[in-house]
């Protein structure tokens, strides 16, 4: 299951375990994890689902 996730406040820096890169201030889509988890029952991080894209076109 894929995460967008964003810092929950302004100057908090939350680093990406994957990358070893802060997570930006817009935020980015992340793999959901234990470590995610924790960040946001922490409250360090704010998210929303992003559910998986099933766009298929309708063929004529």
């Amino acid at each position: 299951m894929t995460l967008f996730v964003r810092p929950a406040r302004k100057k908090l820096k939350v680093r990406n375990p994957e990358t070893g890169q802060h997570l930006p201030a817009e935020g980015m889509h992340v793999t959901q994890s234990t470590y995610w988890l924790r960040r946001i029952k922490d409250g360090d991080v704010l998210t929303t689902q992003v559910k998986e894209s099933t766009n298929k076109k309708a063929k004529s």
